[in-house]
C-alpha cells in the first residue's frame, strides 16, 4: 500500500526528508500498511512524510506528517519524537485512532436500518411460507 516512489499509483505515498535510514522507512511502511489496509475501511489515499532534523541539539529531531483521504474524509496527523521507531509507533497510534473515528462515521452514515419516521417500529406481516398464504390445511 505504501511506496516511496512516484512511478506507480500506490494508495499511500511514503516520503522522507533528511538523513532517514532505510530501516526506519521499512518499519514505517509496515506500520502504516497495518493501519490503512484494514478491512471495513473506505478507499485510502494520501501521503506520509517523515523528516529527521540535521540539528543534533533538537529535543525531538524526528517528525512525521500524514495527510490521508479516507473515503470522503480527510485525516491529518502530526507526530514528533526523539527516535525514528518511537515516531513511527506514535504515528501509527494516532493514525489508527483517527481512522477508527472515520470508520465509525462512515458506517453510521451508510446505515441500512429504516429510520423510525419511515415505519421502522411497525410490525410487519410475514411474507411467504406461512399457513395463511397457503390457505387452510385439511387433515
Amino acid at each position: 500500500m505504501t511506496s516511496d516512489n512516484t512511478q506507480g499509483a500506490p494508495a499511500v505515498l511514503l516520503r522522507s526528508t533528511g538523513p532517514v535510514d532505510e530501516e526506519t522507512l521499512t518499519y514505517a511502511r509496515t506500520k502504516i500498511d497495518a493501519v490503512v489496509a484494514r478491512s471495513g475501511l473506505p478507499a485510502v489515499t494520501g501521503e506520509v512524510r517523515i523528516t529527521k532534523a540535521a540539528a543534533h541539539h533538537a529535543d525531538h529531531p524526528w517528525s512525521a506528517t500524514a495527510a490521508l483521504h479516507i473515503g470522503r474524509h480527510e485525516v491529518v496527523v502530526v507526530a514528533e519524537e526523539a527516535t525514528g521507531h518511537e515516531l513511527v509507533d506514535r504515528l501509527q497510534d494516532r493514525l489508527r485512532r483517527q481512522t477508527d473515528k472515520v470508520t465509525r462515521a462512515w458506517h453510521q452514515g451508510h446505515r441500512s436500518d429504516v429510520p423510525p419516521w419511515r415505519g421502522a417500529f411497525r410490525t410487519s406481516r410475514p411474507v411467504g411460507g406461512s399457513e395463511d398464504a397457503e390457505g387452510p390445511r385439511s387433515a
